[in-house]
């Protein structure tokens, strides 16, 4: 979910091998063409089903999918608590949900440093790289908003994931949340 251009499902491609059934489901149908477009550039062309959809309604069918994978997506979704009731749904039992999201520094002066790194030098970068300092000022934003660590996992368990824990990357600037249906 949220698979846009398809990166995170080519890498889980190249693990699975050719007989995964993977499908990616993003909200933008241009994203989409990207990532399919990229597909048959990588001789993938047969390897993926494309799907548009919104991660808080999916257009797929109850106890369906045994991995459930969103990177960098569950931010940007209106109703996070919708989008993860959404996933136990589309999920078979013993299922597998894994989200990769960007995260709150856990440690104070670190995290000092980073919201001040955020609050410049990203949108900043923004603006130079891409003329665009606005979408990179709402990333900034996002994450902010974003639920911590801990609250996440909460919301993943009253969902109705069991096993749930997060794995933080880089100081926790990101997080790899997981949980399991039993």
């Amino acid at each position: 979910v949220a698979g846009g251009t398809g990166d995170i499902a080519t890498r889980i491609r190249k693990k699975t091998g050719p007989n995964a059934q993977i499908t990616l489901c993003d909200l933008d149908e241009q994203m989409l063409r990207v990532g399919c477009d990229r597909s048959i550039d990588q001789g993938m062309m047969n390897d993926f089903s494309w799907i548009t959809g919104n991660a808080e309604y999916l257009p797929i069918p109850d106890n369906s999918v045994d991995v459930y994978t969103i990177a960098f997506g569950l931010r940007n979704v209106t109703h996070i608590d919708t989008a993860l009731t959404e996933a136990v749904r589309v999920l078979k039992p013993g299922g597998r949900f894994f989200c990769l999201e960007f995260s709150q520094v856990q440690d104070a002066a670190l995290d000092r440093l980073y919201q001040l790194y955020s609050d410049i030098f990203i949108p900043n970068v923004g603006q130079m790289v891409a003329g665009d300092r606005d979408s990179y000022q709402y990333l900034v934003e996002s994450i902010r908003k974003f639920p911590k660590q801990k609250e996440l996992k909460s919301r993943m368990e009253k969902a109705g994931f069991k096993s749930v824990d997060y794995t933080n990357l880089s100081f926790g600037t990101a997080a790899i949340h997981k949980g399991f249906l039993v």
